[in-house]
C-alpha cells in the first residue's frame, strides 16, 4: 500500500505531447541548489549561506526493450545530431485526473542500456534511457503554494 495520496504507478510519459509508450520506471526528477558559505568580518556566531547554481540530475526511463525509437534517438545523438525535446511527466490520481506533472526541458538522449540477457532467470528484456536536460518546471495550471 502506498502512502500518501498518489500511487507511483499511475503515470503517463509524453515525448513532445506524444505519447511515448508504456514505461515500467521513471527515475531523476531531482534538483539540488548549491550553497556557498560567506565569512563576514566580526561575525564570529555564523556563516552567511548564499543560493549559488542550481543542477539538475538525469532522467532515466525505463521500459520493456519493444520498439526502437529511443535507441534510434540516441543512435543520432551519437552520429552528433541532438535533437532536443520536452518530456512531460504526468502523475495520476485514483480518477485518472492529474495530481501532479512536470515539464523536462530540452532532452536528449545521453546512454542507452539494455538489462543483462540471463535465461535462468525468466525477466522481461527493458531498456534505460537516461536523458539530460537543461531543467524542468512543474506544468501551467497545477496551481501554487503561495510562495
Amino acid at each position: 500500500m502506498a502512502i500518501g495520496p498518489y500511487s507511483g504507478f499511475r503515470f503517463v510519459v509524453l515525448v513532445d505531447q506524444l505519447e511515448a509508450g508504456g514505461f515500467t520506471k521513471v527515475r531523476g526528477l531531482s534538483r539540488e541548489t548549491k550553497v556557498e558559505s560567506f565569512r563576514e568580518g566580526g561575525v564570529n556566531d555564523h556563516e552567511h549561506k548564499l543560493a549559488s547554481l542550481t543542477t539538475y540530475g538525469n532522467l532515466v526511463l525505463e521500459r520493456g526493450l519493444a520498439d526502437p525509437a529511443l535507441y534510434a534517438w540516441h543512435q543520432a545523438v551519437v552520429e552528433g545530431m541532438v535533437k532536443r525535446a520536452i518530456i512531460t511527466v504526468t502523475l495520476r490520481n485514483t480518477e485518472g485526473g492529474t495530481a501532479w506533472s512536470w515539464n523536462v526541458l530540452n532532452a536528449y538522449p545521453v546512454k542507452w542500456t539494455v538489462t543483462d540477457f540471463d535465461a535462468n532467470s525468466g525477466q522481461v528484456a527493458a531498456e534505460s534511457v537516461e536523458f539530460a536536460h537543461t531543467g524542468y518546471l512543474l506544468r501551467p495550471g497545477l496551481g501554487s503554494i503561495g510562495l
